[in-house]
């Protein structure tokens, strides 16, 4: 049965990647901002919460537009590292202007000489979503080993999927690993995940 959902995945995963390649950069831009306002707007991120997200890579949505109005409003920001292959994801902090250096698999990371951190709040690429909390990502299991780890932590957490309209599905497959997104945003709305349960 695993076998059949891992195929399934992979199937998903060109189809979404073909849906997001074919968004206009204005309105991928467009949306940056919109999803900005809306995670601005709805105050969810707490005070104080450290925050983290990702370099963007070739068609992912952009995460820096809400990135950079977080810091403007004194949220301490971290990305992500990998540090090994079937491993959570490592963060060292970083701010807007910060310089980062090339990675494994082409990401840009903040330099090795960063601070680590422990985000509290989690802005988490997806290549695909459902309104159940379940995201498809590139297959590596990275963020939802991470995820795990730190729901495990004593301090609450809270993962916001981001990403396009146009990326939703009506049902992600799941494994028993896959770990639920707690809310998702896009530029058309924010998904509160805990109303579709």
């Amino acid at each position: 049965m695993s076998e059949d959902i891992r195929a399934l995945k992979s199937r998903l995963r060109a189809e979404a990647a073909a849906r997001r390649a074919a968004i206009p950069r204005a309105e991928a831009e467009a949306a940056a901002l919109a999803v900005r306002d809306r995670i601005l707007a709805a105050e969810i991120v707490p005070p104080g919460a450290t925050v983290s997200a990702y370099w963007p890579l070739h068609e992912e949505f952009d995460p820096r537009p809400a990135l950079e109005a977080l810091a403007a409003r004194g949220h301490t920001l971290c990305l992500p590292v990998v540090i090994a292959k079937g491993r959570p994801l490592a963060f060292r902090a970083w701010a807007p202007g910060d310089p980062l250096e090339r990675a494994a698999f082409g990401l840009s990371v903040p330099r090795w000489d960063a601070p680590p951190a422990v985000p509290e709040f989690l802005l988490v690429p997806l290549l695909a979503f459902d309104r159940r909390g379940f995201r498809l990502g590139y297959g590596g299991g990275y963020f939802d080993r991470t995820i795990a780890a730190l729901r495990a932590h004593t301090h609450p957490i809270v993962a916001l999927g981001v990403g396009f309209a146009a990326q939703e599905v009506a049902k992600v497959p799941a494994l028993p690993y896959d770990q639920r997104l707690d809310d998702i945003a896009t530029e058309r709305e924010l998904i509160r995940i805990a109303d579709f349960l």
